[in-house]
């Protein structure tokens, strides 16, 4: 059961009319992300300005503008990376390809791929050594999904996004009849993904999937959060990027669990603060990637113009955290 605190004392706000915020937690930066962002920080630090990053380190535009201020340069392509400064590759997960490219180019290669996605990585290519056929649930384009496919030849892995792309999957030739596994993307609706993984078994009674779900700890925790608050709210904000796909599965998880309204928001600036009007209950969180001044800056804008109290809705406690990479000091 969610453990809701009493409200704290009301923030006086422009209006005097009152406003229950219920805050939800665990919210924010999660283990992986806070270790990816550490890296960078670190490998900035002990070899200055500036460092490369293959793609954005994590899906937040205020959290990316801070590392490009500090010195870091994102990119796409490692050929655009010089050989004599570091390249990281983000929390998401590059594909095999990638990894072999840079080291043929002897570059100084430093991997934050978050711990939990390599846990995927890792099972997938000990299935395919073993023979199975692997079908991903995942997200078209998404960054973690294309360093997941990349792990193993092509013809060994299919993708899949609904329950749709399931009943149509069209094995290949040499897949049929052979053993069959399911992997998941880290970031999905605990929801959504169940389904999809009824429909597999339905279809591949014999299909061998992992013990427990791929979808991350942190995603599952933000996601129930999400769930405790929303039937209690007239309007639930999570904030995060439009790019980040746990941020805006949070937002599906509000909707489909009983908030009138929810919508993903950046941050406080720039927000319709008309979103607020005939709004009694506000639930608030944030995505994996968020900084916590992100929630704090919007409440503190809040209490310019809305009289409000706040409940803290805690479903879970967490304390893991991530070691950095042997390759850290070694790399640069």
């Amino acid at each position: 059961m969610p453990q809701v605190a009493p409200p704290t004392t009301p923030h006086t706000g422009a209006d005097g009319e009152p406003l229950r915020v219920l805050l939800a937690s665990p919210r924010g930066f999660c283990a992986g992300v806070e270790r990816a962002i550490r890296i960078v920080e670190e490998a900035l630090e002990q070899c200055g300005a500036p460092v490369y990053v293959r793609h954005e380190i994590v899906h937040n535009v205020h959290v990316i503008a801070r590392l490009k201020a500090m010195g870091a340069v994102f990119i796409d392509d490692i050929d655009d990376a010089p050989d004599d400064r570091p390249l990281i590759l983000s929390a998401h997960g590059s594909a095999r390809a990638i990894h072999e490219n840079a080291e043929r180019r002897g570059l100084r290669l430093v991997d934050a791929t978050c711990p939990l996605v390599l846990k995927v990585h890792n099972r997938a290519r000990r299935l395919t050594e073993r023979g199975y056929h692997i079908i991903l649930i995942g997200h078209h384009g998404h960054q973690e999904v294309t360093g997941t496919l990349g792990q193993v030849p092509a013809n060994k892995m299919s993708l899949v996004a609904n329950v749709i792309d399931v009943e149509s999957l069209d094995l290949p030739e040499d897949a049929r009849g052979g053993p069959i596994a399911y992997v998941t993307q880290t970031t999905l609706s605990v929801d959504e993904t169940s389904a999809i993984i009824e429909a597999l078994k339905a279809r591949f009674p014999d299909i061998h999937g992992p013990d427990a779900a791929d979808i991350c700890y942190a995603t599952s925790n933000r996601q129930d959060a999400i769930r405790a608050i929303a039937p209690q709210s007239d309007l639930v904000i999570v904030i995060g990027s439009q790019s980040s796909s746990n941020s805006r599965r949070m937002v599906e998880v509000a909707r489909d669990h009983g908030a009138k309204k929810a919508i993903l928001i950046d941050g406080p600036d720039g927000f319709d603060w008309s979103c607020l009007e005939g709004v009694a209950n506000l639930g608030l969180s944030s995505g994996a990637s968020v900084p916590e001044d992100l929630v704090e800056g919007f409440l503190e804008a809040l209490a310019g113009r809305r009289t409000f109290s706040i409940e803290p809705v805690e479903v879970a406690s967490e304390t893991i955290s991530f070691k950095m990479p042997p390759s850290l000091k070694a790399a640069v």
